[in-house]
């Protein structure tokens, strides 16, 4: 045991807690939310390298044993979660101070961007499901705020379908919490884990509550056909808050569904994950129709978050080792290259005054920095090596090949050149074509704007150059997934 694990979560939390009680001090505020957001960086990497020399670290809040306690677990996957999140959310962060108005920044932004920041560490570590959806709730009720934080009218609007939706989920996610207890007693993940997986003949009620889950985590994470709010919600409110919320929302659905259907979930395989591989590759299938029907640069992203989504659940439906490790790969790199293209599309319309494709042209003439950082970042986004996504996409095909899923292989490829063309449009019709702004015209100024593009572009460049270093901490997140007797001994310490 060890309180090292605690901290992830109460630095956010405390900053945030400060941040409220000096709404107008904007410097202050400023200030300390980057302080704040290096000390996490520093802290859950030193985590990561300590999990990755000593195994599982845990954290029994009140002294209380598991399964009966709160336990705080840092596995493999979970400190790689965190420490992404970390160093995703600090460039955000600063994007945000350029771009977000001096207006929200003195009514709670930061604060409730460290609350938003808290609920999805929290979500990472926890090792019960009753506190998934403590946490789940500490997310969600940052981001009620932060969608609707400035009041315009489009935010409004779409966060009553964002609210409604999240609500609903919330009450099947009690729903499932209810019954999985009665069946099972437990709640703790490893002491689930271990009792169901130690029936000799599971009851078909608990096949029933997975895909009741499945459900709950798949409205969270927008997995088909439940992605229906996402497309508008994400496109509302100002590109710093959609950055954070492409980058890591949906991403603790998809981590969700990744933890229940590889330790508690794995007695029906035949169903729920073949259920699982089906509804991936239609969500990849959906995700790419949109983004290639949309002129609005901002959707054609939006819906590139949806593709990734099957992506990722498509490697948890192999129940193989490569597609383990795939899946890890690419969800680490899509938070990355998902909150810098978010970011470069934001600086793309700060300098243009339009998101619509037809009224952009031209911009690289001004802008070539800004132009070629997007270049990179779709080639990341697409997978050519040696960027980030050339790893994940390899081990997913290999993982796919190996579970014997060759027609949802198919659907991957097909979808991933189709991304290409999603974006390599933007890429040609907005930068190049026809100038349709000249310089003194532009309604904004990228100053400021493409440091953080530039850290976050870097960092995946670095995923995919140093791969081989990153390789064995996804392998071992993937190992304590496919056996969840190490999981189980270091929580319950049997």
């Amino acid at each position: 045991m060890t309180n090292l694990m605690i901290w992830p979560i109460l630095i956010p939390l405390l900053t945030g807690v400060v941040l409220l009680l000096a709404p107008k001090r904007v410097l202050f505020q400023r200030a300390l939310s980057l302080i704040a957001g290096v000390a996490l960086i520093v802290l859950n990497i030193f985590i990561l390298l300590s999990i990755h020399q000593d195994g599982i670290l845990t954290l029994e809040l009140g002294g209380w044993n598991p399964p009966f306690g709160i336990v705080l677990v840092g596995d493999m996957l979970a400190a790689l979660l965190i420490t992404t999140t970390s160093i995703v959310s600090l460039p955000i962060l600063l994007f945000s101070i350029y771009t977000i108005g001096k207006e929200r920044e003195q009514f709670y932004f930061y604060a409730f961007y460290q609350f938003l920041i808290t609920g999805v560490i929290g979500a990472f570590l926890t090792g019960d499901l009753f506190n998934l959806f403590v946490f789940f709730e500490v997310m969600l009720i940052s981001s009620y705020i932060l969608i609707v934080h400035g009041g315009t009218k489009i935010q409004l609007r779409e966060s009553f379908k964002y609210v409604l939706v999240n609500v609903i989920s919330s009450a099947f996610f009690v729903v499932g919490v209810a019954y999985l207890y009665a069946v099972t007693g437990t709640l703790n993940i490893a002491h689930l884990s271990e009792r169901i997986n130690s029936l000799d003949s599971p009851a078909p009620i608990l096949t029933v509550i997975a895909v009741l889950f499945l459900i709950v985590f798949g409205l969270k994470g927008a997995l088909f056909p439940l992605y229906f709010w996402l497309p508008a919600s994400y496109t509302a409110p100002p590109f710093a808050i959609a950055a954070i919320f492409g980058a890591l929302l949906t991403k603790v659905g998809i981590y969700s569904i990744f933890r229940t259907y590889s330790m508690i979930f794995t007695h029906d395989i035949g169903f729920t994950h073949q259920l699982l591989s089906i509804l991936a590759a239609l969500t990849m299938v959906i995700g790419i129709i949109g983004a290639i029907a949309h002129q609005d640069v901002k959707k054609i992203l939006v819906y590139n978050v949806i593709v990734a989504v099957g992506f990722v659940l498509f490697g948890v439906s192999t129940m193989t080792e490569a597609g383990f490790i795939g899946a890890i790969y690419y969800v680490l790199h899509d938070m990355v290259i998902k909150g810098a293209l978010f970011l470069l599309i934001g600086a793309m319309v700060i300098v243009a005054g339009t998101s619509h494709l037809k009224e952009m042209g031209g911009l690289i003439k001004h802008h070539p920095r800004l132009g070629w950082m997007f270049f990179t970042a779709t080639m990341a986004l697409v997978g050519v090596p040696p960027l980030s996504g050339f790893v994940g996409k390899l081990m997913l095909i290999q993982g796919g090949i190996e579970a014997g899923q060759y027609g949802i292989i198919a659907v991957m490829m097909v979808t991933s050149l189709l991304i290409l063309y999603s974006m390599i449009r933007i890429f040609l019709k907005g930068f190049y074509g026809q100038i349709k702004l000249l310089k003194a015209d532009q309604y904004g100024s990228s100053k400021g704007l493409l440091l953080p593009c530039a850290f976050l572009i870097t960092v995946s460049a670095l995923m995919g150059l140093g791969a081989e270093a990153l390789y064995p901490f996804a392998e071992s997140a993937a190992k304590t997934l496919l056996n969840p007797e190490i999981y189980i001994d270091a929580v319950l310490k049997e």
